[in-house]
């Protein structure tokens, strides 16, 4: 009698431990769920339009000659160029590419879209000079608008706008790497793993 009873106590016990067993794997298996969710918000949040605006202005002077008679005779037409500049440097997050390893607890960072510059000018045209012989035309303001664009991307260079811009976009970044850290999760990008601001700047070239 006393073996029967330990049995039905055994199975019951038996029986018990395994239901917890499986509640446990039920709600491991939600906690993993309820974390990628989560994560995949965050980068959804994340994925926007990255701008940094920035202010440039150059005077330029135009000059152009036409010679006839064997350069005897010549015909200029000059004038002073007055560029203002509206610049922007943007990442569009939404073209970023990464990787939810759900198992390994890990995203990987798979691409980051390459800045994209606009630039676009209000060019003003003072003390125009120019002859019959030698008048403006489209293929000057052409000349003189690509020149304009040249010059302003040398300026654009030697600016802080790119660093400025790269500068949020790691911000921008670095609230996916805050999200992962505070869930134990990892977060990697070109093969290292990002822990820090710093190691994102140390990987992302302009």
């Amino acid at each position: 009698m006393l073996r029967k009873i330990g049995i039905g106590i055994g199975v019951i016990a038996g029986i018990f431990l395994l239901f917890k067993f499986c509640d446990f794997k039920k709600n491991d298996d939600d906690d993993i769920s309820y974390n990628t969710n989560l994560i995949q918000q965050q980068i959804v949040n994340v994925g926007k339009l990255v701008v940094t605006e920035g202010h440039f202005s150059e005077v330029i002077t135009y000059k152009n000659q036409q010679k006839y008679l064997l350069d005897m005779l010549s015909f200029e037409k000059k004038a002073l160029v007055i560029v203002n500049a509206d610049v922007t440097v943007a990442y569009d997050l939404h073209k970023m590419k990464y990787d939810i390893d759900e198992k390994n607890k890990t995203i990987t960072i798979v691409s980051i879209p390459k800045e994209e510059i606009k630039i676009s000018p209000d060019i003003q045209f003072y003390d125009v000079e120019q002859s019959k012989l030698n008048p403006f035309t489209g293929d000057d303001y052409n000349k003189i608008n690509k020149s304009v664009k040249a010059n302003l991307a040398k300026k654009i260079e030697k600016s802080s706008l790119k660093t400025n811009a790269q500068n949020r976009l790691i911000s921008e970044l670095s609230k996916i790497l805050i999200l992962t850290n505070t869930m134990g999760w990892k977060l990697q990008y070109e093969g290292k793993v990002i822990e820090s601001e710093k190691d994102f700047g140390q990987k992302i070239k302009l």
